[in-house]
């Protein structure tokens, strides 16, 4: 799989996921600073990795994700970045995000290299979406081939429901 940044290749540690994998474990932080493992998720999830939300595009699309998540129910939404906790939680209540929950792979990068978004350039996660089961499948992957794009939002959103 070939994934660019601004048009230069870039190198995505570890294995990438496909569809009816079972989603692999992770260990993150919320913004209290707590850990947050696959075990403490639960139901019909949509994890999305983004490389800042202080970038133009990641802003666009959690921005996007947080109107959505209103009307799907079941489903929780999960934003994964690098951003600190701290600058996660300034972000969302400057842009009024309250609907989707903000993830930080800061600590041990784990998330970005189970799913294989980790940029080994860079030190951020390549913009990508996992759809999971309530039995912890996943159902739908997108890498961004371009790491600058938004990501096709109708088919993740379909794809969950």
């Amino acid at each position: 799989m070939g994934v660019t940044f601004q048009g230069n290749n870039v190198t995505l540690i570890d294995k990438e996921i496909k569809v009816g994998d079972q989603a692999p474990d992770f260990t993150v932080k919320d913004n209290a600073l707590v850990d947050v493992t696959l075990k403490d998720t639960l139901g019909k999830r949509i994890f999305v990795t983004v490389p800042s939300v202080d970038t133009a595009v990641c802003d666009m699309e959690v921005r996007r994700f947080n109107e959505e998540a209103a009307s799907l129910g079941d489903v929780t939404i999960y934003i994964v970045s690098m951003d600190l906790p701290f600058a996660q939680d300034r972000w969302c209540g400057a842009a009024g995000i309250d609907k989707v929950k903000m993830l930080s792979d800061y600590k041990d990068h784990s998330f970005g290299k189970n799913y294989g978004t980790y940029i080994k350039e860079l030190g951020l996660l390549a913009r990508a979406i996992f759809v999971v089961d309530e039995n912890n499948k996943v159902t739908y992957v997108e890498y961004c081939s371009e790491i600058t794009n938004e990501p096709d939002y109708e088919k993740a959103l379909q794809a969950v429901k």
